[in-house]
């Protein structure tokens, strides 16, 4: 781990090293989302300075076409972060990040297939444990289960409150986002008719 590094979760390429028990990354835990993105561009963004946004990977792409000064596809998903790099205050920037993992208990990883989002505050896990008949994925299907974890109170993400009564308004707005920001990506939700033709159920 960097002496450097603000967010000392954050191990160089981001690396779960026996957090939950586990080896590796894939998971939606912080260990495995969390990353530090660093850029230099000594034209633009002055040395030293840091922005605490949150960024998905689809808003790589849209940065660097931005900086090369070539038009986006309009099918792309995600945001130039060219503004915010540059320090400007971007109203509508999104207060939410999404998270999907699809190679579904692989042989080496035995990682469950899941999706989820993450606010500042907050993140919401659902574990739909289906391989969706994608090759590499495993046949075995699981119940699906929910995970929420406040992370003000939790950062460590050892105890889900998806059960707690006294987050059943939290779990209703991330459930809400969930949707939007899944459908803002072009993904969809999990459901049994989501598996492809011809694999068992």
């Amino acid at each position: 781990m960097s002496a450097r590094c603000r967010y000392p979760r954050c191990r160089r390429h981001v690396e779960a090293l026996g957090d939950h028990g586990w080896y590796d990354k894939r998971f939606m835990y912080e260990e495995s989302l969390r990353m530090p993105f660093l850029i230099r561009y000594p034209a633009e963004i002055p040395a030293g300075t840091t922005c605490d946004a949150l960024a998905m990977n689809v808003d790589f792409a849209q940065t660097f076409l931005d900086y090369a000064g070539v038009p986006a596809d309009g099918r792309m998903q995600g945001c130039s972060l060219r503004p915010l790099l540059r320090g400007e205050d971007v109203s509508d920037w999104r207060e939410s990040v999404y998270y999907r993992y699809w190679e579904h208990d692989d042989s080496e990883h035995h990682v469950w297939a899941h999706y989820g989002v993450r606010t500042r505050d907050h993140k919401l896990v659902y574990y739909y444990s289906d391989g969706l008949g994608i090759p590499g994925t495993s046949d075995n299907r699981y119940e699906p289960e929910w995970e929420l974890f406040d992370l003000r109170t939790d950062p460590w993400e050892l105890h889900s409150v998806y059960e707690d009564p006294a987050y059943a308004g939290v779990r209703a707005e991330l459930t809400t986002e969930l949707a939007r920001v899944q459908a803002e990506c072009g993904d969809t939700p999990w459901t049994p008719s989501t598996r492809m033709a011809g694999v068992p159920r």
